[in-house]
């Protein structure tokens, strides 16, 4: 029997990643990732998977965004029992990401039911905090380079994808098939993490689009940050910056300390990090040295440079400061959690401003930000959005299309077949056209819940 990849999530959309690579009875999960942006969406994360979660035997993580990582702990409840393979890094963050996503949804579903706006009687999380407490015993790690048997008789190896700490591409070798896993992809310039790993040899290749029909600007982050804040600090307002507490928030953060250093933004303009998670992943950097390319003194410029928010009470006291000042909260995408108490004090006043950081997914608040809309649905109300919206350019974790090219360009040998997941429509199919034109090399954009040979 031949071996089959169905595409379960990241098929049509940048969230959801879940790939089930099948070879007669053997079932292996490649990411596990939650859905996010249209309500369309949002409902699949309900939906039941096609196949038990009991009979999958392994689940291997290219890295911890919950958009790779975050449904773990619903497939665990419902049932799995193998191990979870990871990187290091990769299990470190998920002890961290996975438990403030169950409590983000237990406090959404909470306040929803508070204030009456769900059309569910009672809200309900999709998880709990103890669910994804329970899910963590099953991680096993594994060190880039080594090769390593999920399942009896099928190797898979992980090597450095850059992107965010424990970022992994995955080869996974079974049936005599050899089947590459990009994963999220970074950048080779990236200011914090090193570039991704040469890929090995692959008769398939499954490569990430976030940014396929894309081309990063020249401008680095701090010539489009710089003038922002300046403005900001001028006229005595209050920025609010939806962060992925993961990767973005540290990359922002150093860039600020950078501003600083250089007289390019006002020494005294206060900081704020209020993300709990944002805060346990910057303690991280200096534990993963080898993984990003900043110095002892860089690392611990992040946690001085910032004042850590952690407690509700500590969020809940931004509120009576005027500006200017910063305030750095997840989510990235401004789907849940803290930065929407922010954004319902401050989107509605001109002085302030609203700074986003990357890639916006259809449907996200960050997306209706980004368009320019005149207001936006907080907890259950449109709030009028009057603050200056800033779209930083140059901010993304992710290579754009040129460095995707670049990665599949320095393989040994082309492969058979190359599927291009992990991308709005457009991305994965600028980024198809490309494969076949510039490289010549057969290539497909899978559909939501199709099966494909590898």
């Amino acid at each position: 029997m031949a071996v089959s990849i169905t595409f379960l999530g990241g098929a049509g959309t940048v969230t959801g990643s879940k790939y089930l690579v099948q070879h007669q009875d053997e079932r292996l999960l490649v990411d596990c990732g939650l859905f996010q942006g249209f309500k369309p969406l949002r409902l699949r994360n309900w939906n039941a998977l096609p196949v038990s979660p009991e009979t999958i035997q392994a689940v291997l993580l290219t890295h911890a965004h919950l958009d790779h990582s975050g449904y773990l702990p619903l497939l665990v409840k419902q049932g799995f029992k193998a191990p979870i393979h990871a990187s290091t890094g990769t299990r470190d963050l998920c002890k961290i990401l996975l438990p403030d996503s169950g409590h983000i949804q237990e406090e959404d579903a909470a306040f929803a039911n508070r204030k009456g706006f769900s059309k569910h009687a009672p809200a309900l999380p999709l998880y709990t905090r103890q669910d994804a407490l329970d899910c963590q015993g099953q991680f096993k790690t594994v060190a880039m380079g080594i090769t390593f048997q999920p399942i009896s008789g099928w190797r898979a190896t992980f090597s450095s994808a850059g992107h965010i700490l424990g970022a992994s591409s995955i080869l996974l070798e079974v049936a005599g098939r050899r089947i590459l896993f990009s994963g999220d992809l970074g950048r080779p310039d990236d200011s914090l993490m090193n570039p991704p790993d040469r890929p090995p040899a692959a008769d398939t290749v499954l490569i990430e689009s976030t940014y396929g029909e894309r081309t990063h600007p020249q401008d680095n982050l701090l010539a489009e940050l710089g003038p922002a804040l300046k403005r900001l600090a001028a006229r005595g307002g209050v920025a609010v910056v939806p962060v992925f507490a993961v990767g973005r928030a540290q990359a922002l953060l150093h860039a600020i300390n950078r501003l600083k250093d250089c007289g390019d933004m006002p020494h005294a303009l206060p900081i704020f990090l209020d993300s709990p998670m944002a805060v346990h992943t910057t303690n991280l950097f200096e534990h993963h040295a080898g993984e990003h390319r900043l110095s002892k003194s860089e690392v611990r410029a992040l946690t001085h440079g910032a004042t850590m928010v952690s407690s509700t009470d500590e969020s809940k006291a931004l509120a009576s400061r005027h500006g200017p000042m910063v305030i750095l909260s997840a989510s990235g995408m401004a789907t849940g959690g803290r930065v929407l108490h922010h954004l319902e004090q401050h989107a509605g006043m001109h002085r302030n401003m609203v700074i986003l950081t990357g890639f916006q997914a259809p449907g996200t608040r960050g997306a209706t930000l980004a368009s320019g809309a005149s207001s936006v649905r907080i907890h259950g109300h449109d709030v009028a959005v009057k603050a200056e919206v800033v779209c930083l350019q140059s901010a993304s974790a992710h290579a754009d299309g040129n460095q995707l090219l670049d990665w599949l360009r320095a393989m040994p040998a082309p492969p058979a077949q190359v599927y291009v997941v992990h991308g709005e429509s457009q991305a994965s199919d600028t980024l198809r056209t490309r494969i076949q034109r510039e490289l010549g090399w057969r290539a497909e954009v899978p559909e939501q819940g199709s099966t494909w040979p590898s």
